[in-house]
């Protein structure tokens, strides 16, 4: 009697091992470009001068991850909150729907680039908010868009049974609609989180307060201290990488306890 194997589905080690294989890979190539063989461009330095100036200015680089972060985390709040409100309004009434359309549109195409230095400006160059309202813009789209696909994934053939049942508008909601599109939130906010922390870095690399892992970048990049740009580049990475981690597992349980 012959066993069937899945072979599309890695076991769980590979997970772990490839991407370490894979950064270890380009840790060697990079070692061995700048420190081996000198063929590297002036500007990138050895990543033993930059893991140097992360021990050295740990913790001044911390302070600014916080800063970075804080940021981060709240433009992604304010973008997953507002964003969920609407899509319930959309997903409930049509002409809402129809009135936010083009405007999600819109701001899934405006360059952050160019909207940042306005928004620093219009706040003031000492105040937070301007980079805050860039990550939330940012984290606003994808969240919208996968919250308003879960809203819509209810068969009418439950939502008729349990109208059959008595059940009143919120407890058809708290019973089938939110468990359905609760999947679809947390994914969107997976990917907003990523998207939230590369916009608070642009925030902070077009102006506002002198602080923040972008404001760190440029100065330092300018001044011609590289392995002090790529100390504050990894701190970036560890913000991203962090809260990706924390929301890929908030996906995993909310997917295994999500009815199907």
């Amino acid at each position: 009697m012959s066993t069937y194997v899945d072979t599309r589905t890695p076991p769980p080690w590979v997970r772990v091992v490839a991407p370490v294989a894979v950064g270890a890979t380009i840790l060697a190539v990079w070692i061995l470009i700048v420190d081996v063989l000198h063929i590297a461009p002036r500007a990138l330095p050895s990543p033993i001068a930059v893991v140097e100036q992360m021990v050295l200015h740990a913790d001044i680089i911390l302070e600014d991850m916080g800063i970075t972060a804080t940021n981060a985390l709240i433009g992604l709040g304010v973008g997953t909150i507002v964003a969920i409100v609407l899509a319930a309004l959309a997903a409930t009434f049509r002409p809402i729907d129809g009135m936010l359309a083009p405007l999600v549109a819109a701001i899934a195409v405006v360059p952050i680039v160019a909207v940042t230095p306005i928004l620093n400006t219009m706040f003031g160059a000492s105040s937070q908010f301007g980079r805050e309202a860039v990550a939330g813009i940012a984290a606003f789209v994808p969240v919208f868009v996968n919250v308003l696909r879960g809203l819509r994934q209810t068969r009418p053939v439950h939502r008729d049974l349990l109208r059959a049942s008595g059940a009143t508008g919120i407890q058809t909601f708290r019973v089938l609609t939110l468990p359905t599109a609760l999947p679809y939130l947390v994914t969107g906010v997976r990917i907003a989180s990523s998207i939230a922390v590369i916009a608070a870095l642009v925030a902070e690399y077009f102006g506002g307060p002198a602080d923040g892992i972008g404001t760190a970048i440029a100065t330092y990049a300018k001044s011609g201290y590289a392995a002090l740009a790529f100390a504050y580049v990894a701190g970036g990475i560890a913000i991203g990488l962090a809260l990706f981690l924390v929301t890929s597992l908030l996906e995993r349980l909310v997917t295994r306890r999500s009815p199907v």
